[in-house]
């Protein structure tokens, strides 16, 4: 428009008085041009090239959005916020209608001059009936699910199903104290299966999202978010459809890529958080209408707890994958799901399996760096004291760290700065009985299974004790745990392509249990089930 008015002020022909009517206009289109230059500089500062020396065009790549640059550049004003900005300020969750919807997120800014648009306003219903009518849906069968779970919960603890029985399964029927409750478990996972569906949110870019480490310390967290993002049963495409919606950040990647060590600074990580939540909330609806209690995410990193505390309804509401499952620091089962701590060096399971309990010669193992206080005093009680408890900081050269665990009856899993120990799997793994030693920790897959039937748990106080608890149980009961444990690491082994009832399985049906907490007042009218978050994980026990 610009360009075609100066066309036409440089024509020759026009008449003396029509200079009176082009004056005025000068001054308007002098100001346009000022303001589009502005805008342009605005718009592409942050898709600058990764070169740039900018923080701030730094997180612009890591956040991203994985649509086209047109939808990128109508959302840009919701990405990035600058430092100082606080925490974004969710709305108060509404059941009936929703804050915006994909297909007016490019127009978030124009919200106001849009209402008078009819055709606008129509989308905006329909995605409201649409939304209102597949949440509505849902919850009514998960009433029925609920229904269902606690109808097995009561059945006989020995029961045993047969083929014409709605819990027969083909493949594996929980039994035995190994559970706590097997027929509730059993039908719990059953219905799992045939309802659960994951929305996987597509915002972001690779390494920070949609990525993880596999092969690690934290390789629980990389293996589930490479499942989920391949794809398979439990993902869907059809938010509208989803029964949870994953944020699909690494916090291991955010403190390797963002994080300067030793520098204490996490801003850099707190900014992306906060900035990928706030497109997520502005972008989508559903986020808002439950201010994130349908939403969860996995972190397999010490300071998974503390990054998810960057945003308040993250850390208070939504569904948290920790291993680091700490209940002094904010870790609540009702809602938050304790998940192992899997050191994969390989990227697989080695070694599984173990001599029987005769051929053990060690009564207790451990070896491990010292590394926070119970720690210290476990080796400061027992290291190089006894041949009954071996404790060591780091082993002798040549003596192998697995083949001391398989000749252990015992193996001691003390928490380091964290609850948080790899060790407890590859006790597990190696058939060694795995005696926990922490405040606060709450055990994977604990609303399931019967850690006591297969572990022990020592007080960090007893810790002088352990000898004593440890030659205080008798052949016969050790030859139970070591037993039980060999039927329980099915559900803690990493396949390469996940099985029923493998542990990827496992932190899919602690998530699912926890969604069952989750109540839409709106739309659930089953009278048993009152308040926001319901205990239907205590169905289990």
């Amino acid at each position: 428009m610009i360009g075609i008015r100066e066309r036409k002020f440089m024509s020759p022909v026009f008449s003396t008085s029509s200079i009176f009517v082009v004056l005025p206009i000068i001054p308007l289109a002098a100001l346009l041009v000022i303001f589009f230059s502005n805008y342009s500089v605005l718009v592409t500062t942050p898709s600058s090239s990764s070169s740039s020396s900018s923080p701030t065009s730094e997180l612009w790549r890591i956040i991203g959005n994985n649509s086209s640059s047109a939808a990128t550049t109508a959302n840009l004003s919701i990405q990035l916020a600058p430092a100082e900005t606080p925490l974004i300020s969710f709305p108060k969750p509404d059941f009936r209608t929703i804050s915006s919807t994909p297909e007016a997120a490019s127009q978030i800014g124009e919200e106001n001059q849009n209402k008078s648009g009819t055709q606008n306003s129509r989308s905006r219903d329909v995605a409201k009936i649409k939304l209102s009518s597949s949440l509505h849906k849902l919850e009514a069968r998960l009433v029925e699910v609920r229904a269902s779970i606690r109808e097995a919960a009561l059945v006989a603890r020995n029961f045993t199903p047969n083929s014409h029985d709605s819990l027969s399964d083909p493949d594996f029927t929980p039994k035995g104290h190994i559970y706590r409750n097997p027929n509730a478990f059993h039908r719990s996972y059953l219905e799992m299966e045939k309802l659960m569906k994951i929305y996987v949110y597509e915002e972001g870019e690779p390494p920070v999202f949609h990525d993880g480490p596999c092969r690690s310390i934290y390789s629980s967290e990389g293996r589930f978010i490479h499942e989920i993002e391949k794809g398979g049963l439990f993902r869907t495409r059809d938010p509208n459809k989803a029964l949870v919606y994953f944020l699909p950040f690494s916090v291991v990647n955010m403190v390797r890529y963002l994080y300067v060590p030793d520098s204490h600074d996490t801003k850099p990580m707190r900014r992306v958080v906060v900035d990928y939540m706030n497109l997520i909330a502005h972008k989508h609806p559903f986020w808002n209408r439950s201010l994130g209690a349908d939403h969860f995410m996995l972190s397999c990193h010490d300071w998974g707890p503390s990054t998810s505390s960057f945003v308040p309804h993250l850390y208070h509401r939504s569904i948290r994958a920790l291993c680091n499952a700490n209940t002094s620091e904010g870790f609540r089962p009702s809602k938050d799901v304790s998940f192992p701590e899997i050191n994969l060096l390989t990227g697989e399971v080695r070694g599984l399996g173990g001599p029987s309990p005769s051929k053990r010669t060690i009564l207790a193992f451990f070896a491990g760096r010292l590394h926070g206080y119970i720690r210290y005093l476990l080796l400061n009680q027992w290291k190089n004291k006894d041949q009954d408890v071996q404790v060591y900081d780091q082993l002798p050269r040549r003596v192998s760290y697995q083949d001391m665990m398989k000749k252990s009856k015992f193996c001691l899993c003390p928490s380091g700065y964290e609850v948080a120990s790899p060790r407890v799997v590859e006790a597990i793994y190696a058939g060694c009985v795995p005696v926990l030693i922490s405040d606060g920790y709450v055990p994977p897959f604990n609303d399931v299974l019967n850690w006591k039937s297969f572990s022990v748990q020592i007080k960090v106080n007893d810790i002088p004790k352990i000898k004593e608890i440890l030659m205080g149980i008798s052949t016969r009961h050790y030859s139970r745990l070591q037993r039980t444990l060999k039927l329980v690491q099915r559900h803690f082994l990493v396949n390469a392509t996940p099985k029923r009832y493998d542990v990827f399985h496992m932190i899919l049906h602690s998530i699912w249990l926890r969604r069952l907490n989750v109540r839409f007042p709106d739309y659930n009218s089953d009278a048993h089930f009152k308040g926001y978050h319901d205990q239907t994980t205590q169905l289990m026990h």
